[in-house]
């Protein structure tokens, strides 16, 4: 299978430093690189112990055969760590130049400025900056890398660690558990409602490498927290893979929204797995923009185990040529009177190929559940494809449930009546995807709702007319 990337123009998402690391892991995967990995992060015993069950599982796990053709993913190819040439700082003037100019163009400091309590930056395989505004640590409020984590609140990470997404949950989580490396971990306090988002930023440099970082957030009994997450990498004529792991608790009558924006570049396998568990009369609320990667299997999930849990799903999709991005969203009811809202949008073109997968359960506990999930799909031409794959399993008959999909090409009769007051052809065409990604742009930030929007305008550009 070839590994070439079409040369799109992805502005400063394709800003690429010298591959300048302090330490590259060789590539592939054996007991000795696992070890190699927990020496150079300083894992306590239990750490690496769980490293090393996670590589026994993910050697006796088969690759998934129901979606996109992973062949071009070898693993021998792949190194599994990078060190940049830096440690973790606290100032952004410590961070090496090269990395902090990367930043820059991809605004992270300025946003921290405008509109973030706290702000985490990972660059290849270690978070290079971190930093959270005093009222919040005086608040009891813990937001840090987790290697530091495991150092300094090693109860809590041992309680919760791979506890939510289990190892043997499919061989990419076990391959992420055996070779993780950075990320975030979030502790909200009980009644602690934090008014500006937290945000972390994830930047893959290095050609042929994996980032796994580990994502852990516990917000606690009554607490609210908005987390953002950004990622993006430059353009390579090689395979990179992402297969990082996002745990979520979101406690009785507490609140969490989790938004992303993915912008990884077109040689990318995007594996990621993020899961949530939701107790009593709490909620998570999950806004997913999914751009870039050439192949992107990821599927949100959220675990109503309390009564009167609720969650909602807000994605969106972008395939361009030779792009399969097979994202959807799974939630499993098992309090009473549970409630979820999906509501899934896709654009495909130029060949591309997105598709929604799903999963809703109601299992037989659940009575009073309530579920509506809406998808729609919008085609730019007569090549891309798109796919709705939904798994219904409604185990009582206590439960109000309706799925809604509308596939459809862009519309001719739009397109005349813009141009009728005066667009072009290629104005009018964006003006209605900008349009049909609305719903899922004002859910955002406003920063973030400018960068998808940009993204949008990126992926059109010169495709369309």
């Amino acid at each position: 299978m070839k590994t070439k990337v079409e040369n799109i123009n992805r502005n400063i998402y394709d800003i690429k430093n010298k591959d300048n690391y302090e330490f590259k892991m060789e590539k592939g995967l054996s007991k000795k690189i696992v070890e190699e990995i927990s020496k150079q992060k300083g894992d306590p015993d239990w750490m690496r112990e769980i490293r090393l069950k996670a590589l026994e599982t993910y050697e006796k796990l088969e690759l998934p055969t129901w979606g996109p053709d992973l062949s071009a993913l070898k693993m021998d190819n792949i190194a599994t760590y990078v060190k940049p040439k830096t440690n973790l700082n606290s100032s952004w003037e410590d961070v090496p130049e090269d990395i902090k100019n990367t930043f820059d163009k991809l605004g992270i400091p300025e946003a921290e400025k405008k509109s973030l309590a706290g702000v985490g930056a990972q660059y290849d395989s270690e978070v290079v900056y971190h930093s959270m505004k005093k009222e919040l640590l005086e608040q009891g409020v813990i937001y840090t890398d987790m290697e530091t984590a495991v150092r300094e609140y090693p109860e809590i990470v041992k309680e919760h660690f791979m506890k939510c997404v289990p190892i043997n949950d499919h061989k990419f989580v076990a391959l992420h558990a055996a070779v993780w490396s950075g990320g975030s971990f979030v502790y909200v306090p009980k009644g602690v409602k934090l008014d500006i988002p937290l945000q972390s930023y994830f930047r893959l440099n290095s050609p042929e490498s994996g980032q796994f970082e580990h994502t852990l957030i516990i917000v606690d009994e009554g607490a609210s927290l908005h987390f953002i997450e950004g990622c993006s990498a430059p353009k390579y004529n090689k395979v990179n893979l992402h297969a990082g792991c996002v745990e979520l608790y979101v406690k009785d009558g507490a609140y969490l929204r989790y938004s992303t924006i993915e912008n990884w570049s077109k040689n990318m396998m995007n594996l990621n797995t993020k899961k949530a568990i939701v107790g009593k009369d709490a909620q998570i609320d999950w806004v997913t923009g999914s751009f870039g990667s050439r192949v992107s299997m990821l599927y949100p999930m959220s675990i109503l185990n309390g009564d009167n849990a609720k969650t909602e799903y807000t994605g969106i999709t972008f395939a361009g040529k030779g792009q399969n991005l097979d994202t959807g969203f799974k939630v499993i009811h098992n309090g009473k009177n549970t409630s979820a809202l999906v509501n899934s949008k896709s654009i495909s073109k130029d060949g591309g190929s997105c598709t929604y997968r799903a999963l809703v359960r109601v299992n037989d506990r659940a009575k009073g559940a309530k579920c509506s999930v809406s998808c729609e799909s919008l085609m730019l031409d007569d090549i891309s494809r798109s796919d709705t794959i939904p798994v219904n399993d409604i185990r009582t008959d206590e439960v109000t449930f309706s799925h809604e999909a509308k596939i459809g090409k862009i519309s001719d009769k739009e397109i005349f009546y813009l141009m009728s007051r005066g667009l072009s052809e290629e104005d009018a065409k964006a003006m209605i995807v900008r349009g049909f990604a609305y719903p899922i742009s004002k859910e955002l930030p406003v920063e973030y709702a400018v960068e998808m929007n940009n993204l949008i305008n990126l992926e059109l550009e010169g495709s369309i007319g």
